[in-house]
């Protein structure tokens, strides 16, 4: 078991850390079979990809556990979240490991905030 410490806080990590960013509206994900309705899972709580995750397009629609653990000036709500990946990272270079939508950033971290750490583990 890893434990990532950040400030003063302990944490459990029990998954893969990484960075996250977010992005807002349009959505258009074209790299996991165009913008269907049913592509968007509900709340929009999906996540585009970088290369690590990417897997030749194998990541389409996979879910992970995704968790703020650290940033600029404690941006963290403590609460886990489950995201779909939906598509490719749409910004090159790609700025973190995972891309957040709007929805799903705003549920782990401050709107604020621009780039967070995070854990993510694959369910």
């Amino acid at each position: 078991m890893m434990i990532a410490l950040t400030s003063r806080e302990a944490f459990f990590v029990h998954g893969d850390i990484g960075s996250a960013t977010s992005y807002g509206p349009p959505y258009i994900p074209t790299r996991c079979g165009g913008n269907r309705e049913d592509q968007f899972p509900p709340g929009n709580l999906f996540v585009a990809v970088s290369d690590g995750l990417w897997d030749n397009g194998a990541a389409c629609g996979r879910r992970y556990r995704v968790r703020c653990l650290s940033g600029p000036n404690k941006p963290c709500r403590h609460k886990t979240i489950e995201v779909k990946v939906v598509d490719f990272c749409p910004i090159t270079p790609c700025p973190s490991t995972i891309v957040l939508s709007k929805e799903s950033f705003a549920a782990v971290a401050r709107q604020d905030a621009r780039k967070i750490n995070v854990e993510y583990i694959q369910v």
